[in-house]
């Protein structure tokens, strides 16, 4: 049950939402367990986002996901490719690319909790 919440200060066009999706769809799966059967994304673009004071290209994502917290190694594979895919996609320098993650042992669904 992951989701995957961008928002940036850029345009984003349809063929950059599309590409950015199945990109996160596919990235998602280094997760252990996590697949785009379950992911859930939302992009957001042109927000009055800042980063340093100035309103340069940026980009936050943060990744939620269903079950315990993961280790250094695993996060660190998805935090590289997702701020690549971003970057390329978005034009955005990696270094103004912000990634938070959120575990939780809930997570409702069609009317209950798993």
């Amino acid at each position: 049950m992951p989701f995957i919440d961008l928002k940036t200060n850029v345009e984003v066009n349809k063929e950059k939402v599309e590409s950015l999706k199945t990109s996160f769809g596919k990235i998602i799966t280094t997760l252990p367990g996590k697949s785009e059967t379950w992911l859930m994304v939302n992009i957001s673009d042109k927000n009055n986002l800042f980063f340093q004071g100035k309103a340069d290209p940026a980009a936050i994502l943060e990744v939620k996901v269903y079950g315990n917290a993961l280790n250094d190694s695993i996060l660190n594979k998805c935090t590289g490719l997702l701020t690549s895919e971003v970057s390329k996609t978005l034009n955005i320098d990696s270094s103004r690319i912000y990634i938070n993650y959120f575990f939780t042992p809930y997570w409702g669904f069609d009317g209950s909790n798993f």
